[in-house]
């Protein structure tokens, strides 16, 4: 049903044909689906926040959240949403003319959360953390103020690996992004469906849609930031070792907490030896 270009979403429109991309098409629609489906995000009467930055990723999971409404397979209400955050020089009427001319129901919210920012912290140290709570901050805001159940976030699986490393490494914990979590307050889902998808296919999708990528200039120009690092960490062991990715990303699918040391996990001073089955003493 994919090749049927007359019966396409508009943010599929001038879609390259060549079989290369039906097939990188093909496999994004799959993996996303895949995880919805096996994270259980679709709840009745459901309406997400899709949040958009501008970057490749969001992007991606634009167009194929709304591929997958478009098909019948994704029976929620979608709204998309972009927090302007008052960095010098972002291209404020890029993604507004971007979705009406897709025809995307659409929210633009401007929220000085960059001079914030500077203010707090100091030269020399990223901005990652502070930026990142600022902006969850309003985005639940405005899903709430939208009636939203869940926001929606274009984290893919390399972002979800880089996670779970960045935690091992710097934070001293085995944890990670979820496909699926629950705010604090109890009253809203997020959802990260790409979680199945990597990070050099929504690449490649976007460039092929020529989509407008707006970059982040607040933390992306930082140099030394842990998750470059770590990034590059993993560059080097798949350039060594192809697959190796895909390898660690289904070992977070696959834990066995009786094998690793949390005891809050896995009941090790409850176990005890099988009773002996001959009868004997």
């Amino acid at each position: 049903m994919f090749d049927d270009l007359d019966d396409i979403h508009p943010l599929f429109h001038g879609a390259p044909s060549s079989t290369e991309f039906k097939k990188l098409r093909k496999r994004i629609v799959r993996n996303v689906r895949e995880a919805v489906e096996q994270y259980g995000m679709v709840e009745r009467d459901a309406r997400w926040l899709v949040c958009l930055s501008g970057g490749k990723d969001s992007y991606t999971l634009l167009a194929v959240l709304h591929e997958l409404k478009w098909r019948g397979l994704l029976p929620v209400e979608i709204l998309a949403c972009n927090l302007d955050q008052g960095q010098p020089g972002f291209p404020a009427t890029v993604l507004p003319e971007f979705l009406e001319r897709m025809g995307v129901p659409h929210r633009i919210e401007y929220q000085d959360t960059y001079s914030i920012v500077m203010d707090k912290i100091p030269q020399g140290r990223t901005f990652c953390a502070l930026c990142s709570r600022l902006r969850r901050g309003n985005l639940y805001r405005i899903a709430r103020e939208e009636g939203c159940s869940a926001v929606v976030l274009g984290h893919h699986r390399d972002d979800i690996l880089e996670t779970f490393f960045m935690n091992l490494f710097h934070g001293g914990r085995l944890a990670t992004m979820p496909p699926k979590l629950v705010n604090e307050d109890g009253d809203l889902f997020v959802y990260r469906p790409l979680a199945h998808v990597a990070e050099a296919d929504c690449e490649r999708f976007a460039s092929a849609m020529n989509y407008p990528i707006i970059p982040c200039d607040l933390c992306g120009s930082q140099d030394g930031l842990q998750r470059q690092q770590v990034k590059k960490i993993i560059d080097g062991w798949e350039a060594n070792h192809p697959g190796r990715r895909n390898k660690m990303f289904r070992a977070l699918t696959n834990a066995r907490p009786s094998h690793l040391l949390d005891p809050d996990l896995f009941d090790f001073a409850g176990l005890a030896l099988k009773p002996d089955q001959t009868g004997e003493n």
